[in-house]
């Protein structure tokens, strides 16, 4: 393995709690959440030679893997993706659940599938704590946009998450 890979494999050690929360908000079954994982892994290993260190690698990071995640959700070829070197070996797969909070965060993930994909952009960031300048930033906005449309996907979402608890009663 060269040095090049150890370190893309060491980064996504690090930061695939990321891509985990990532692919589940925007896919619902099991398979297509993998598909999706394997492939923003594969679109980070494909662009990190460019990768110039002029921004966090988390930072770029975030911003290739929901450009990922949305183009795969509007893709109709989700699983024609080819990997060449399947990384996805080399991460430990680690999801210990306590299982009162997995019934909530399942009522959270059913209401964020009901998003769009650009909400679902928004709730994400604001899930991570991102302020509105690394938003603006991410999202290429102005701040005061980021403040109107992060208020418009949590109103949503918070009226999703009343109709599904509306609907459990």
């Amino acid at each position: 393995m060269t040095s090049l890979e150890q370190e893309f494999i060491s980064q996504i050690e690090q930061h695939k709690g990321i891509l985990f929360k990532i692919s589940k908000m925007y896919m619902t079954e099991k398979d297509d959440r993998d598909d999706l994982f394997q492939e923003i892994t594969y679109q980070l290993w494909k662009a990190f030679p460019g990768f110039r260190g002029e921004s966090e690698f988390s930072t770029w990071l975030y911003r290739i893997a929901l450009n990922t995640a949305i183009i795969f959700l509007k893709s109709e070829k989700r699983r024609s993706f080819i990997a060449h070197e399947d990384f996805s070996n080399h991460i430990i797969v680690q999801e210990d659940y306590d299982y009162r909070k997995e019934e909530r965060l399942a009522e959270m993930y059913k209401a964020i599938h009901q998003l769009n994909p650009i909400d679902k952009a928004f709730i994400f960031y604001y899930l991570e704590d991102f302020s509105g300048k690394q938003i603006a930033e991410q999202m290429g906005i102005s701040e005061g946009n980021v403040r109107v449309k992060m208020n418009r996907a949590k109103n949503k979402l918070k009226d999703i998450l009343s109709q599904i608890k509306t609907n459990k009663h």
